[in-house]
């Protein structure tokens, strides 16, 4: 089951990869410009997604520049150079899509992270500037009846996570 599970894990990622090729360096350039002018990155999470934060902030190479978004903090201290990644499961997760309405209605720029779903509501695909799409739409392993199970949605956002973060780090070596 492992195995399987190891398998069906790395063609993930490579679908993440493949689908997003222009959004990590789209993603990471928008991102790059909160570093380069000394601005904060501020991330939120919802759900399992939540441990790419934990990543970010506390892991033993935190990314630089970043601080997480929460309800203490206001808008009216976002300045021109902060930039925003916002993480959820799906898209259409509504604690993530209303921050994304207020931040669209503020103009301030960030990148999305989650599964796109096929819905009529607003979601975060057509809201963020920049869109990674995980393709995370059922388990990764069938089990006897025909159902799936094994839902990866924390190492898939965590994997787009350090695509973003590595060619950051490469745009901001450039720079």
């Amino acid at each position: 089951m492992l195995k399987m599970f190891s398998t069906q894990l790395t063609g993930l990622f490579n679908r993440v990869l493949n689908k997003n090729e222009y959004g990590f360096e789209d993603g990471a350039r928008l991102l790059a410009q909160a570093s380069i002018s000394s601005s904060t990155i501020y991330l939120f999470a919802s759900k399992e997604t939540y441990g790419v934060i934990s990543e970010a902030l506390h892991s033993l190479e935190p990314l630089k520049h970043a601080k997480e978004w929460n309800e203490e903090l206001h808008f009216d201290e976002i300045t021109e150079g902060d930039r925003f990644l916002l993480l959820s499961r799906y898209s259409t997760d509504t604690e993530v899509v209303e921050l994304a309405k207020k931040l669209c209605k503020h103009n301030i720029p960030f990148v999305g992270i989650s599964t796109t779903l096929d819905s009529d509501v607003e979601d975060l695909s057509k809201l963020a500037d920049v869109h990674i799409e995980l393709g995370l739409t059922k388990g990764l392993l069938p089990d006897e009846e025909g159902n799936r199970f094994g839902y990866p949605a924390s190492l898939a956002a965590l994997f787009a996570y350090y695509g973003l973060r590595f060619t950051m780090e490469e745009i901001l070596e450039e720079y």
